[in-house]
């Protein structure tokens, strides 16, 4: 669908919109009358019987050829998720489609397809069908895969999908750089920021990050997160420091703020929360 289109020249945003149409009524089991178009802000809002399930974030083809331009998509959808009271979204592209749970001031990655394959990952995608949707998924989604789904355009016609993207009035970064985001349309509800607007760690702040919520395990030196929320918030953290290679492991021997982190994930795991 996306090459027959792309003979005519550049490809325009409703391209990505009738592939994912296309996926979501002809592989998946959802029907034309559950596709609302347009509805508020969204691109697309799947429902069925009146209620809300999945929200769609399209972009032209190719504009989600790199991890920065999905983030921000991402983002977006995330704000108008909030705004509307659902609980799952996804961004496509026509090429790539990732969706994602919304969880405690964060998201939790569900899905990523690269649609250029011939053959669609049906027991994936079952993930965001009408049966699936609503389920919580133990499996998550391949992160790697992101970086490996690129672009069927040129590169020079890829643009970055974050023309819509909110930003902290004092980091100036956008909301997937916090840790815990209460409200994604209010900067004031975006706590402990521990990433940089490229989506690398930021070690100057993840230390801090970790000190203010640890310094009592309910939060106290940073307000505004929610009891329930803050396992989550410490699993996010540790995995920017796990990714740096600050936690702690066989033989290697890890700053304090860093050893703390672990005993405390330790301790939530044996909670059972």
């Amino acid at each position: 669908m996306l090459s027959a289109q792309e003979r005519f020249g550049k490809v325009a945003e409703k391209a990505a919109e009738n592939i994912v149409g296309a996926l979501l009524t002809s592989v998946l089991d959802w029907q034309e009358r559950d596709l609302n178009w347009q509805l508020g802000r969204a691109d697309l809002v799947v429902t069925h019987n009146f209620t809300k399930y999945l929200i769609v974030e399209a972009k032209r083809p190719g504009s989600l050829s790199n991890r920065t331009a999905i983030d921000n998509a991402l983002a977006q959808a995330i704000r108008y998720a909030h705004e509307q009271h659902v609980k799952q979204v996804a961004v496509c592209d026509g090429i790539l489609f990732f969706a994602a749970d919304i969880v405690d001031g964060g998201s939790r990655p569900r899905v990523t397809l690269n649609l250029a394959q011939e053959e669609p990952p049906i027991d994936e995608l079952w993930w965001v069908s009408m049966d699936g949707v609503h389920r919580p998924c133990e499996a998550l989604a391949d992160l790697s895969l992101l970086g490996q789904i690129g672009a069927a355009l040129s590169a020079d016609e890829a643009v970055d999908a974050g023309q819509d993207v909110l930003l902290h009035p004092k980091y100036q970064i956008p909301a997937r750089c916090f840790a815990y985001v209460g409200n994604p349309s209010k900067t004031s509800t975006w706590k402990l920021p521990y990433l940089l607007a490229d989506g690398s760690t930021d070690l100057k702040r993840l230390p801090k990050a970790i000190q203010s919520l640890s310094s009592n395990y309910r939060g106290a030196k940073v307000g505004g997160i929610p009891d329930e929320a803050i396992p989550d918030v410490f699993r996010r953290l540790a995995g920017a420091a796990r990714a740096e290679g600050k936690m702690p492991a066989s033989g290697v021997k890890v700053a304090p703020v860093y050893q703390m982190l672990a005993d405390i994930l330790q301790q939530i795991e044996l909670a059972g929360v």
